[in-house]
């Protein structure tokens, strides 16, 4: 027997989930977002194959290279963990140093890498 109300909730925590991906991967990260495909309903897939190709479950969720990465039924959703700096605002003697250890950012002196660099 079909229960409509099932159908419905489902639609709706669906909706709900995609409208947060909307809204994290609108915001000043670098997000991307990469719907499942199922294309034969008979094997459905059980999860998500990375840009590495690596395949990850349902549920799961990793970082790698400042990269927070997490699989739903929906697809996969990552975001740069690097804040994004605008980098052509900045003065010309300035550069942005990127530390991968700690995901972090911060703008130093060319001539001088241990001096930060205050934006105009």
């Amino acid at each position: 027997m079909y229960n409509f109300g099932d159908n419905v909730a489902a639609s709706l925590h669906v909706l709900v989930c995609l409208l947060g991906l909307f809204v994290l991967c609108h915001s000043d990260s670098d997000c991307s977002f990469q719907e499942l495909v199922t294309g034969d309903l008979k094997n459905p897939p059980e999860g998500c194959v990375d840009k590495d190709g690596k395949q990850h479950a349902f549920g799961s969720y990793w970082v790698k290279d400042c990269v927070e990465c997490s699989c739903t039924k929906a697809g996969l959703s990552c975001c740069n963990l690097i804040p994004k700096e605008n980098v052509e605002d900045g003065p010309e003697e300035c550069e942005l140093v990127i530390d991968k250890e700690t995901c972090s950012a911060k703008m130093v002196l060319k001539s001088d890498k241990t001096k930060e660099c205050n934006p105009l």
